[in-house]
Parts: C-alpha cells; sequence; structure tokens
C-alpha cells in the first residue's frame, strides 16, 4: 500500500471516471487502473463497484476511502513538519571541528555568521574525526567540519573548498633552492607529524611515504600544527601545513616551499548524519564560510585531492 495509490482512490471517489481521475493526477488511464485494482488485491476487497454508472464505492470502500483521506491529511502534515523544520535554525547547535581546520577556518566567518543569525548559536568542539563521526551516529554533534571523503555510509559531504599542502622548511634546507619541489625531493627521515588519530597525520604520509625515520635524541607526540612549526624553526626536521596555517603569517613564509603543480591539496567539507533535517543552517554555514574563504583557497585548479582512508 502506497500514498500514491491512496491519492488514485480518493481521485477516482471524486470523479467517478477513470479516465478524468486519470487525468487529474497527470497520469495515464492504465497505470491508475492497474495501481487501484493492486490496492484491491493487497486489502482484499472491491473499493468500487465497476457495474454501476456513474462508478460508485462500495459500503466497505467508503470507510476505506474515509481512512485514505485521514491517511492523506496526516501525510500532508508530516510533509508540512518536514519542510518547516528543514528552514529552522533557531537554537543551539553543536559543531565539531578538526584541530589542524579549527584555528585557521574559524576566524574567517565566525564572526560574520553569528551577526547574521543572532538566534543561532554555535558550540564549536575540537574534535578528531573519529570522535566527529562517532558524534553524529550518537546524535550528540549536530554538524561537522573535516577533511573528506570518509566513505561513511551514514554521513553526508558537504564540500567547502581544497586546500594546499605546503612544505615548512629550515631555511637553510638545500630544498629553497626550488620555487617548487616533487615528491620525490622529500626525504621522510627527518619529517615532524602530528600524532596518530590526526587525519592530517595520514594524509602527510600519503605524500611522503609511508616510513618514518627517528628523529636522533627525542620522540615527539605533537599535537597541533603549530607546535610542528616551532620544531622545524629549532632545526629539528620539516613539516607539512595546510595554506589556510600560513596565509597573513609573515614570519612563516621564508619557510614555506609549493609543490609543482598538480599541487596535493586536502578537502574540508561540511558532514552531517543522513538523518539531519536543518537544510537552511547547512546552506547559511556553507554560504558564509565560501563568501569568507581567502581567494587562494577558493581558486584551486590544478590539484591532486589527497586521500586519507
Amino acid at each position: 500500500m502506497t500514498l500514491q495509490q491512496l491519492r488514485y482512490i480518493v481521485a477516482l471517489d471524486n470523479y467517478r471516471h477513470f479516465a478524468t481521475a486519470a487525468e487529474k493526477c497527470y497520469v495515464a488511464q492504465p497505470t491508475l487502473t492497474l495501481q487501484v485494482k493492486k490496492l484491491e488485491e493487497e486489502l482484499g476487497t472491491i473499493i468500487f463497484d465497476r457495474k454501476k454508472h456513474p462508478l460508485t464505492p462500495t459500503d466497505l470502500g467508503e470507510k476505506i476511502l474515509l481512512k485514505a483521506r485521514q491517511i492523506l491529511r496526516e501525510a500532508e502534515g508530516l510533509e508540512s513538519l518536514v519542510s518547516s523544520d528543514k528552514l529552522q535554525m533557531e537554537g543551539h547547535f553543536n559543531v565539531g571541528v578538526i584541530p589542524t581546520v579549527a584555528p585557521y577556518l574559524m576566524p574567517y566567518f565566525l564572526k560574520e555568521f553569528s551577526e547574521k543569525h543572532p538566534n543561532t548559536h554555535l558550540v564549536i568542539h575540537e574534535m578528531q574525526t573519529k570522535s566527529i563521526i562517532d558524534g553524529l551516529n550518537r546524535n550528540t554533534l549536530d554538524v561537522g567540519i573535516l577533511a573528506t571523503p570518509l566513505k561513511e555510509k551514514n554521513i553526508r559531504e558537504i564540500p567547502l573548498y581544497q586546500e594546499a599542502f605546503l612544505v615548512y622548511s629550515d631555511t637553510n634546507d638545500p630544498l629553497h633552492r626550488k620555487k617548487a619541489i616533487k615528491y620525490t625531493d622529500i626525504q621522510s627521515n627527518c619529517l615532524l607529524v602530528l600524532t596518530e588519530g590526526h587525519c592530517f597525520r595520514s594524509q602527510v604520509l600519503q605524500i611522503c611515504g609511508e616510513e618514518l625515520g627517528e628523529h636522533k635524541g627525542f620522540t615527539y607526540q605533537v599535537g597541533s600544527i603549530e607546535t610542528l612549526k616551532r620544531l622545524v624553526k629549532a632545526g629539528l626536521g620539516f613539516t607539512l601545513v595546510p595554506e589556510l596555517s600560513t596565509l597573513h603569517i609573515k614570519e612563516d613564509q621564508p619557510y614555506l616551499i609549493r609543490f609543482e603543480e598538480p599541487q596535493p591539496t586536502r578537502e574540508v567539507s561540511l558532514v552531517v548524519h543522513h538523518s539531519f533535517s536543518k537544510e537552511a543552517l547547512l546552506d547559511a554555514l556553507r554560504d558564509c564560510i565560501q563568501e569568507n574563504l581567502p581567494n587562494v583557497v577558493k581558486k584551486k585548479k590544478h590539484f591532486v585531492r589527497v586521500k586519507w582512508r
């Protein structure tokens, strides 16, 4: 039994003629006739007496039609409720953001978003990818901002931008003699990376090679991009950093080296559980983020997206 079948029998009751009912439902008459017959077979009773002219419902058919009209009204009410919910943006929403995105992206749009939508309160949580996915699945988070693709069947992804990976290396490194470098120019035995659990670590290892060399005299479980930069400046190795972490920071510029095109990038997306229905909130977040991104991130044309899962 389907709502469409119920719509067909109600139309047939209204017009008491198969051809007219089919025309009003914008379907071919054989389609309507077949669906009415299927419904009658499923219910095990005749809804319309076809021997009478005009077509007339049976006694039981009258009761079925009464119930069908009631069900259709309830369905319309449900559709209206969902439509209204999609437009709803008021309230508190929990947003999980990975640590390699949060400090560099949020300052670009958060103030403007709050000013445009004063009745929408975003509660920002810095979390690793696994915790964000778990939060979306358990409904403790509403939205996530992280690196994609995830390939999670319950998670919907809304791409925001492509962000380049840049080499961050000591100014005396021979790599600085080149305007742009190849993957093969990198020696992974001096590579500094974030601790396990960060998707950024996995992406860096995809670019630089899966094997990490040992650093003499220390092992450092690094949890932030800024700590990696300081270790590089201390002459302890080199690392890769996301482009947004370097913009408008003059002291970072001498340490940066770009890759040759197509440059390796990461895709950053809004993510929600498939059951999340606040479409207006997602549209507002996406639009505000994309409108306020720096042009260097907006206009990425020649790139290779680095996978990490």
